[in-house]
């Protein structure tokens, strides 16, 4: 995996020594663990302050080099805001902007987890550790040679807590999380020419390892499926597509699965209503959907999630040569229902319409929810801020809107109704695949609905998100994993077996 941090956890006695990290509010306040390692340099804080106006806000940070009357080498202070404020997603941003401040040459940080009001609870230091590890991802295998800020931070990061048992016993999961989180970073950084749709496979298939159930479809197979609307858009590349089913089986055998489907096209030139050459090499993340799914799949496995779980991914590439499908094409879909090829660019949707109904039928499961980098038009409309939601069941929907705030992976949801409907219909084909550019991801979500067989289904548009989005406390990479810890609270919060 791409991240060379190493977390531990020990009592808040231990020496630190390196780089220190104490913690303190708008009170500028220590708690008493931390006056300890402090001593004497409380003094040199308090001057530091003042003369950089530090004032404890959320997300500020004091860096203090070589201070006097400290052993450390190093003193970080970074502020939480107002006492008492703090969510779980705040912790997570604070071990993220924390390790920021960090270069490669900090070869041990200790992190005092206290707040001026005491001890941080285990789940929160969890979080911390979390957003530690996250920030300090990095994908730099292609580089032979790098610049002194692109060093790796490769260093041994102690939390020191009050009950360090306790600490890793909340860790565990949460790390299996943000292995699931690096999983989909990796998928979604990897260039065009090394990650195909075979490749991709073969990928979703090391989860084996973990006890995860794999099934590989290749062309004949899906041929023999029926699924001429995703086999439409592969057949313009060199490369085969695949399907790959991914069966996580931790809950009882009786239980009904939850299923996440994810589209994964590879590499997306629009066919031939190509698009244009700028920002093209963009498009190797057009599959950060099913990046998703894999990534999640690894954390449910990873952390033994008490549920039966079905992730699905449709892998294409959409290229332009002589036998890629054309505008004006009719495609039948595994259903049976027909579509119009209006725009060989809107491909997602016809990727997911073969899968969604693939899962529907085989598995009957209790909800599905598909990801898919599908349109421009969520982030005309929700920038990169939120996810766009769109969702034929009101429970799933409230629930997926909550995991996305204990998760600061927010979704907004967005309308669907029959009225957009008519803006896809064809004059030849059951439907079309675009409709026109006013509403564009609502036609795109109306497609799909009809592919989910009546199933509770929610679409998740992660244009915005799931690649090349701002750089954030928590990720600065272009594949941000997105989606992988809100479906994972997802799971545990309402659809996991209580232990």
């Amino acid at each position: 995996m791409s991240d060379a941090v190493k977390i531990g956890f020990v009592p808040f006695s231990a020496a630190p020594n390196g780089v220190l990290v104490l913690f303190t509010d708008e009170s500028l306040k220590f708690g008493p663990a931390s006056g300890k390692p402090l001593g004497t340099a409380a003094e040199t804080v308090k001057r530091a302050a003042a003369a950089s106006r530090f004032k404890g806000k959320n997300g500020s940070v004091l860096d203090i080099l070589a201070p006097a009357g400290l052993k450390a080498d190093r003193l970080i202070v970074t502020g939480t805001g107002k006492a008492g404020a703090l969510k779980q997603e705040d912790f997570i941003r604070i071990g993220g902007t924390t390790i920021a401040r960090l270069r490669a040459n900090a070869e041990h940080v200790t992190i005092v987890a206290e707040l001026p009001g005491g001890a941080i609870k285990p789940a929160d230091v969890a979080a911390i550790a979390s957003g530690v590890r996250l920030r300090a991802y990095t994908f730099d295998r292609y580089k032979t040679r790098k610049k002194d800020d692109e060093e790796r931070l490769k260093s041994t990061v102690s939390l020191a807590v009050k009950d360090a048992a306790a600490a890793r016993k909340a860790f565990a999961p949460a790390d299996s999380v943000t292995d699931g989180v690096i999983v989909a970073r990796d998928l979604v950084n990897e260039p065009p020419n090394v990650l195909y749709p075979e490749e991709f496979a073969n990928r979703a298939a090391q989860l084996k390892k973990l006890g995860v159930k794999i099934e590989i479809f290749d062309r004949k197979a899906m041929t023999k499926l029926g699924m001429g609307a995703l086999l439409g858009v592969a057949q313009g590349s060199v490369r085969e597509g695949r399907m790959v089913v991914m069966r996580w089986e931790g809950g009882k055998k009786s239980d009904k699965p939850v299923a996440f489907v994810g589209k994964g096209v590879c590499f997306d030139t629009g066919g031939i209503s190509i698009k244009s050459a700028g920002g093209m090499e963009e498009m190797k993340g057009d599959m950060a959907g099913a990046a998703c799914v894999v990534g999640l799949m690894h954390a449910l496995a990873s952390r033994k999630a008490r549920v039966n779980a079905v992730g699905a991914i449709g892998l294409v590439e959409n290229m332009p040569d002589g036998n890629a499908q054309r505008p004006g094409d009719i495609v039948t879909t595994m259903s049976g229902q027909t579509i119009e090829i209006i725009n060989t660019d809107a491909e997602g949707r016809l990727v997911l319409a073969d899968v969604l109904w693939y899962v529907a039928k085989t598995f009957k499961p209790k909800f599905m929810v598909d990801l898919a980098t599908l349109t421009g038009a969520i982030m005309v409309a929700l920038g990169t801020e939120h996810a766009g939601l769109f969702s034929n069941n009101d429970e799933l929907s409230e629930r997926l809107t909550l995991a996305g705030r204990a998760t600061g992976e927010h979704v907004w949801r967005m309308p669907l109704g029959s009225a957009y409907d008519k803006l896809i219909d064809s004059k030849f084909a059951d439907m079309k695949n675009t409709g026109p550019r006013h509403g564009g991801s609502i036609t795109a979500a109306q497609l799909l609905q009809r592919f989910v067989d009546g199933t509770p289904w929610a679409h998740l548009d992660i244009a915005g998100t799931g690649m090349g989005a701002p750089s954030s406390d928590i990720n600065t990479s272009f594949g941000t994993g997105y989606g992988v810890r809100l479906l994972d609270r997802l799971v545990a919060d309402y659809y996991e077996a209580k232990r």
